[in-house]
């Protein structure tokens, strides 16, 4: 059985042990499994640090330029993502907010080369007179951090999640550390294949853990940043780490949201506003089976509407082929796995 690979310290590597068996969420057939054990955490951190170097160096320019040959290197390459995706239960249209949303973030953070001058540096604004005569002043020079960006990732978008986030921290001149979720790993590793495979980014700028990695954030230091995406209980946990207080690490978390779609008294049926309403709700409950941290969780009508909704929704459902993503007809594929349904 193949193993969804790590990519670190330069070079593929594959965990040790038979590993935690991802499924065909489909199929139900085991795809591919992973495993972290035998991982050398504290040298994969350090190696990013100093292999770091190089894209610190680079110019605003320079950084913008290469996010601008990535995104236009994967859009070449998207189709093999879309197969790979397939196997976690998205439709297409599922596949194509995630695969070709997150290229669209590596092309809009490209975009802010204009905003910056063409140095590894920036110096904000104009400076600040502190004492009469300036011999007191002050000035903010935004210089890259000299450690690692460790992004620890949601399942339900193993592309976009990636690189969302690693576009604003490379342009910034910050190596990644990539840690996606079990269930979906082995679509961010077809990413980060292509990506290494491009040798468009200075080697060091993107490492890729697939799998769990309890102890990553033991290791972090002072210099390190940490994003997380997922759940607010997981979140909470992981924001008291000890070494994460110790070292001031920033830590920026991304958990639940709590969304609803609210009918207004005045929306009857036949009304425009009524048949969004009816559509958007389909929409939020159908679109990658509700697994989007921005779904909503409940649906809130005036009472002398309930039936009229039951009823336009019943219909409008009706109409959503529920089955293989893979088949052209279906619109609704399957939830990831097991723990989410």
């Amino acid at each position: 059985m193949a193993k969804t690979k790590h990519y670190i310290q330069g070079s593929w590597t594959e965990g040790k042990g038979e590993g935690k068996p991802i499924y065909d969420a489909v199929t139900g057939a085991i795809h591919t499994t992973v495993t972290t054990e035998g991982l050398d955490i504290p040298s994969i951190l350090q190696y990013g640090r100093e292999q770091g170097e190089t894209l610190r160096k680079m110019t605003f320019l320079e950084r913008g330029n290469m996010l601008k040959q990535l995104a236009f290197h994967l859009l070449k390459k998207k189709r093999k993502f879309y197969e790979e995706s397939y196997h976690s239960g998205t439709t297409k249209a599922d596949a194509w907010f995630d695969i070709d949303g997150g290229i669209g973030n590596l092309f809009a953070n490209a975009s802010l080369r204009k905003e910056f001058p063409n140095k590894p540096y920036h110096v904000e604004g104009n400076p600040v007179d502190l004492s009469r005569g300036g011999k007191f002043m002050g000035h903010h020079i935004l210089v890259p951090k000299e450690g690692v960006a460790v992004h620890i990732n949601a399942f339900n978008f193993p592309v976009w999640g990636m690189l969302e986030k690693c576009a604003p921290n490379w342009m910034a001149g910050m190596p990644a550390v990539v840690k996606p979720a079990s269930d979906t790993a082995y679509v961010t590793a077809s990413v980060v294949e292509e990506i290494i495979a491009s040798g468009i980014l200075p080697e060091g700028a993107l490492q890729l853990i697939s799998g769990s990695a309890h102890t990553l954030l033991d290791h972090v230091e002072s210099q390190d940043v940490v994003t997380f995406t997922g759940s607010a209980y997981t979140g909470r946990k992981l924001k008291t780490t000890p070494k994460l207080i110790e070292e001031s690490v920033p830590f920026n978390m991304e958990a639940d949201s709590l969304n609803a779609c609210v009918l207004g008294e005045d929306a009857t049926p036949g009304t425009p506003e009524f048949d969004l309403f009816i559509r958007e709700v389909r929409r939020e409950m159908t679109s990658k089976c509700g697994q989007k941290c921005t779904a909503i969780r409940r649906v809130l009508v005036p009472e002398h509407l309930m039936e009229d909704v039951q009823i336009a929704l019943g219909k409008s459902l009706d109409k959503i082929t529920v089955g293989d993503p893979r088949l052209k007809e279906v619109r609704m594929g399957a939830l990831v796995s097991r723990d989410q349904l």
